[in-house]
C-alpha cells in the first residue's frame, strides 16, 4: 500500500502534499475532475459526499458538502484558477465553517509510466490558519481519501499483476 507524505514546514504558511497511485496518469485525473467519482473517494471514510457544484475551468466555481452518519454537514467551496489539466490544476479552498480563511491549492500530477505521482501545494493566510487545518485531523482526511483513491482505480482500471 502506498503511504502519503505530508510536509509541514516549521515557520512557513503551506503544505506540501505527496503520494503515488497505481493508477496511469489520465484515470487519476479523471478521479479529480469528474464530479460523481470525486464524492466516490475525496475525503475521510465516515463521511458522506456531495458534489453540489464542480466547473472544472478558469473561474469555475466548485461547491461540496460532507455529511455524518448523524445528519451534520460540513460544507466547502471555491475557484478554479487558469486551465485545468493534469499537468496542473490550481483552485482557492474555504471551510465555511471558519469563513474568511481562504488557501490557495494547486495540484500536478506527474506520469511515472503506468503509476502517478500525485503532489499537492497548499498555501495559507499565516501559519495559523495552516496550523488550524493541520490541527482539525486534516491527515486522517487526505490519508483515509487517498486510501479511497487507491480502492476507487483499481475498480475502474485494474493493475495486471505480474506472472
Amino acid at each position: 500500500m502506498a503511504t502519503t507524505q505530508i510536509d509541514v514546514p516549521q515557520g512557513l504558511p503551506y503544505v506540501e502534499i505527496s503520494r503515488e497511485i497505481n493508477a496511469p496518469r489520465d484515470l487519476v485525473h479523471r478521479a479529480y475532475t469528474d464530479p460523481e467519482l470525486l464524492a466516490q473517494w475525496l475525503g475521510p471514510r465516515n463521511l458522506t459526499m456531495t458534489v453540489e457544484k464542480w466547473e472544472i475551468r478558469d473561474g469555475g466555481a466548485w461547491r461540496y458538502v460532507q455529511t455524518e452518519a448523524d445528519g451534520t454537514q460540513w460544507g466547502f467551496h471555491g475557484v478554479f484558477h487558469g486551465p485545468q489539466t493534469a499537468d496542473q490544476m490550481i483552485q482557492t479552498f474555504e471551510f465555511e465553517g471558519v469563513p474568511g480563511h481562504v488557501s490557495f491549492s494547486e495540484l500536478r500530477l506527474e506520469d511515472l509510466g503506468g503509476r502517478t505521482l500525485a503532489k499537492t501545494h497548499v498555501v495559507f493566510m499565516s501559519i495559523e490558519d495552516r496550523d488550524g487545518m493541520v490541527g482539525s485531523g486534516m491527515a486522517t482526511g487526505v490519508n483515509e481519501g487517498y486510501e479511497r483513491l487507491d480502492e476507487l482505480v483499481a475498480r475502474l482500471a485494474p493493475v495486471p499483476t505480474p506472472a
